[in-house]
């Protein structure tokens, strides 16, 4: 029975009554902050834990203690209530959450250091970031910065950059022209782009507008990843969640196809989608709330974790160890346990040659849908629909991400860096180049401009890095490829793919890296490190399916009702759980995010409004002080 059935159909009276106390009943739920028919546990946001950030701990021996603990049976806690697979921002902010809430839980890492995408690595002198390059909505006061203020206590100190804080090129070397994005109230956002467009003053002031009807629009869509996952499909059955939010009806058109109705300007639409970057969908294929969402998330400015990426996970694993909990790594997960009745009791990790069974009452997965489905089924073909109850159409692996670290010799003043990003296009035709591109052969691949440049330079950005690493600085470029192009090395063992790769993976470096030199030619001749990642790369360290950044695609289906709802953090297995950024979007917010919600289905409490009345009372005692 739909919600235009309702309208429309003549239906009984009877089940207009059923769907109006059902709706009811669901909004009791939300609003009374209870979920089921165990007890809550206790609100892990009751207190404010924040305490006087400490300096950036830069004894690398001390802070291995932390993020690089080696997994043995010995060392497995005894009673645990959860055992998390994976380490990034949402397996270690689900992990602290349910620690503030008196669980001890066991978070199992494969690669040989915490963090997933918020890990760094340091080669030749070097220290790279290999995910976190910017974040959003992390200034004083944001629910964004709360959260992860108490999951850290206050010790992940966050740094903004500029007040530009991206740079859009558009157009062939020499020939370039660049855009400025500035952060601000949104009028300044706005007087900012009519500064750079004014013949398009109409367009812009559209744009703005669906920016903020978007914002809302978005805040209440999580209704139904809060809600339990019976009475979400309540709302998306019957039609009421469109009552809610028009979200779901308006991602059925792409980016472009918004953009199209709104300017011929086709510069003025580039600057419009520039970051699809950020999240991995080309223009044509996201929906426009996509990346309204994303304007929305920067439009204040960017941060930055002073001390890089690795604090993250520095500062939340002593959260998790103070419930008692572990964070191990070199702790490869082979198996979800079920029972003979299906439901998850644990999973098996491989040690050397040996298997070893963790038994615990719940299983979190921040593996990613396509992982967690391999999980419980490891020796036969895996099915999403095994996780998520049914397979939803359009949802699909993202796109392989490709990443280039240069070390360079030189400060920040004498390389003459700048404190933001760049975004470079070699034209205004961000689908149709994507698209070229993506068509290629491997024999193909250097024929023209790599289509989407990311470049970014850590060394910028964090205040202790000239401490730390003096005389140098970093940079960082990323971009999307085909999985295609490197899938016949997928059997062939790390650092022993052949020649054959090398070339390949090394061609696109070079490329990129010319095309870093169209915008900043003083670093010709400043280059002490050159190496990059493939999708291979990403497959081995962060076990990304096919070798994507970003986890699922984000494209129009993935964020239909029904798809939401099937991507809720009540898989189809009893005691599995999903969090990360596959529950909602990807990034460090997304993931930070995705551990929030699916905490209130662990935790059996509406913990979103734990963390939102913490967040206006620490609002009303801010103003009490300041008066």
């Amino acid at each position: 029975m739909s919600y235009i059935g309702l309208l429309v159909g003549s239906p009984s009276l009877l089940s207009v009554v059923i769907v109006s106390l059902i709706f009811i009943v669901g909004l009791g739920l939300f609003f009374s902050g209870k979920f089921g028919s165990k007890p809550p546990s206790k609100n892990p946001f009751a207190e404010d834990c924040v305490r006087p950030p400490q300096p950036v701990v830069i004894d690398q021996h001390v802070r291995d203690k932390v993020i690089k603990q080696g997994f043995t049976s010995n060392k497995v806690p005894e009673n645990l209530d959860a055992v998390i697979v994976g380490s990034g921002i949402g397996g270690l902010a689900m992990g602290a959450i349910m620690a503030k809430a008196g669980k001890k839980v066991l978070v199992l890492e494969q690669h040989d250091q915490s963090g997933g995408c918020c890990h760094s690595f340091i080669e030749k002198g070097f220290e790279f970031d290999v995910g976190i390059h910017y974040c959003g909505e992390l200034g004083e006061g944001t629910l964004t910065r709360v959260l992860i203020d108490q999951l850290t206590d206050g010790q992940l100190v966050w740094e903004k950059v500029d007040e530009i804080y991206d740079i859009v090129a558009i157009g062939e070397a020499g020939k370039k022209k660049y855009y400025e994005m500035k952060c601000g109230p949104r009028q300044v956002f706005r007087d900012n782009l009519v500064r750079q467009f004014p013949d398009d003053v109409k367009a812009i002031d559209k744009f703005m507008a669906l920016l903020k009807k978007g914002k809302g629009q978005f805040s209440r869509s999580i209704i139904l990843k809060v809600l339990p996952k019976w009475l979400s499909q309540v709302l998306v059955s019957t039609g009421i969640i469109h009552l809610i939010t028009r979200q779901f009806v308006e991602a059925k058109k792409s980016l472009d196809e918004v953009l199209e109705d709104l300017t011929d300007n086709k510069d003025l639409r580039t600057v419009f989608s520039y970051c699809f970057g950020d999240f991995g969908t080309p223009p044509d294929k996201c929906p426009f709330f996509m990346q309204a969402s994303l304007m929305n998330h920067f439009m204040w400015g960017g941060y930055y974790p002073r001390g890089g990426a690795s604090e993250i996970a520095f500062h939340l694993i002593p959260t998790i160890e103070k419930a008692g909990g572990k964070c191990l790594v070199r702790a490869p997960v082979t198996e979800i346990v079920l029972n003979k009745d299906g439901a998850a009791t644990g999973v098996v990790v491989r040690k050397g040659s040996n298997d070893v069974t963790i038994n615990a009452p719940m299983v979190i997965s921040d593996a990613g849908v396509y992982n967690t489905a391999k999980l419980l089924s490891p020796n036969v073909t895996p099915s999403v629909s095994q996780v998520i109850g049914k397979r939803e159409e359009g949802l699909q692996n993202g796109y392989g991400g490709f990443s280039l670290f240069v070390g360079l010799k030189g400060t920040t003043e004498e390389l003459n860096l700048p404190r933001r990003q760049c975004w470079s296009f070699p034209n205004n035709e961000l689908s149709k180049s994507f698209w070229k591109y993506l068509n290629r052969s491997v024999a193909e691949v250097l024929e023209g401009d790599v289509p989407l440049v990311f470049i970014s330079f850590p060394s910028t950005k964090d205040s202790s890095w000239d401490q730390r690493y003096p005389g140098k600085s970093v940079c960082t470029v990323v971009t999307l490829v085909n999985w295609d192009w490197f899938q016949e090395w997928e059997e062939e063992r790390v650092m022993h793919r052949g020649d054959g790769y090398v070339s390949v993976k090394d061609a696109i470096a070079k490329k990129m890296w010319e095309q870093v030199l169209h915008i900043y030619p003083q670093l010709a001749d400043k280059v002490e490190y050159f190496d990059s990642g493939s999708p291979l790369t990403n497959c081995y360290y962060i076990r990304a399916d096919k070798g994507e950044m970003y986890g699922l695609d984000h494209n129009k289906e993935r964020f239909s009702a029904e798809a939401s709802v099937a991507l809720h953090p009540q898989t189809a297995v009893p005691n599995l759980y999903l969090t990360g950024q596959d529950v909602l979007t990807c990034g460090f917010s997304g993931g930070l995010y995705g551990a929030l919600f699916a905490s209130c289905h662990t935790l059996n409490r509406n913990v979103v409004f734990d963390a939102i009345s913490l967040k206006k009372r620490l609002k009303k005692q801010n103003k009490t002080k300041s008066n």
